[in-house]
């Protein structure tokens, strides 16, 4: 398991535990969300960048962006993570993080971000299921739920 694409709702944690599995498996972060926003890039340079960056042997790929990257990303994944939170924690954790101190997220864009959490299960979640079916259906997915869960799946590696 060395080509991991991590899912989930915004602030289900996919970040931290990307850094978690990319510091247990010394493979290479991929972080969508930063690449996206740090270069501004068009839709056809972030696909190009994300090609390249998928093309190596070990990486952890974070975020969803199921409809531009999941044709990629999926052919050359191992696992596919979900981290399947209720959508009251994802709520609780993207609040407070617009809080602590070098955080790149802001208050202004939290009730954007709160009203795509509580949408994400009816709206997002079956697009993202959808593509993972077209792009890569055969692809083992663990379906991680709680803190526990996820720890005991790092400790795992």
């Amino acid at each position: 398991m060395t080509r991991i694409i991590l899912l989930g709702c915004a602030g289900a944690g996919k970040t931290t535990l990307a850094r978690r599995l990319a510091a247990a498996t010394a493979a290479p972060l991929i972080d969508l969300d930063e690449i996206w926003r740090a270069r501004s890039q068009t839709t056809p340079e972030f696909r190009d960048t994300l090609a390249r960056l998928h093309a190596g042997e070990a990486w952890v790929s974070d975020g969803n962006f199921a409809a531009v990257t999941f044709d990629i990303r999926l052919p050359r994944a191992d696992l596919v993570v979900w981290l399947e939170r209720p959508r009251l924690v994802c709520a609780w954790r993207a609040i407070s993080r617009v809080f602590r101190a070098g955080e790149m997220h802001r208050p202004g864009d939290l009730l954007t971000v709160l009203r795509f959490i509580w949408g994400f299960n009816r709206r997002n979640r079956p697009r993202i299921e959808a593509a993972r079916a077209q792009y890569g259906a055969e692809i083992p997915v663990v379906r991680l739920r709680t803190d526990r869960e996820v720890d005991d799946f790092v400790a795992s590696l």
